[in-house]
């Protein structure tokens, strides 16, 4: 075996078929496009979505629903979390950094501190927003409250 004998795997190889090259190659005459009619002339092209003439799919259906281009979308992180956290790592200090470090938000996100959970640590919590119920948690637990 080199180089002058390597040849491709048998069948695995097929030849392409060779359209509008007389009637001898079995793809003359109307070179598999059949007979007249817009989709056997040069140039055709349907439009996208185009369903004969019947009313479209995106036509028949209904526009519905509404994007507000001012809503701040908030990854939440509940004070059940927090505790966890500062337990396993000895923390009295939490901010936004912290949440990163440790994988519970990305850098992009802004971060909400919800009040679900027992909070026993005395924690000084940076975050972007606060719930009442997480506020009262941490101010209970002689914590602090910073929004960034």
């Amino acid at each position: 075996m080199n180089l002058s004998n390597l040849k491709p795997a048998a069948g695995s190889i097929k030849s392409t078929k060779r359209i509008g090259r007389g009637t001898g190659s079995g793809h003359g005459g109307t070179s598999t496009r059949g007979h007249k009619g817009a989709k056997s002339r040069s140039g055709y092209s349907r439009k996208i979505g185009f369903e004969g003439g019947q009313m479209p799919l995106q036509r028949r259906v209904p526009k519905f629903g509404f994007r507000n281009i001012n809503r701040v979308e908030y990854k939440a992180i509940n004070i059940g979390d927090l505790q966890k956290l500062a337990e396993a790592k000895g923390l009295s200090v939490i901010d936004l950094d912290t949440l990163i470090n440790n994988g519970l938000v990305s850098k992009n996100d802004k971060v909400k501190i919800l009040g679900n959970g027992k909070l026993t640590l005395k924690l000084e919590v940076k975050a972007n927003a606060f719930s009442k119920s997480a506020v009262e948690a941490i101010e209970k637990a002689e914590g602090s409250v910073v929004t960034l």
